[in-house]
């Protein structure tokens, strides 16, 4: 379950970043990226190594 949440972080820091260069989406980028961080926090805070 750890490393969907680690690929699903990925995909949204990645929307965040287009989004963010491409002036696209405005605010909802930003709210990906808060809900990427928001899954890798969980995953260092149950323990998974940080590689």
């Amino acid at each position: 379950m750890n490393s969907i949440l680690y690929i699903i972080a990925v995909i949204l820091v990645i929307g965040w970043a287009i989004g963010t260069f491409a002036y696209a989406a405005g605010g909802l980028i930003h709210i990906l990226l808060v809900i990427a961080i928001i899954a890798v926090l969980l995953g260092v805070i149950r323990g998974r190594s940080v590689v």
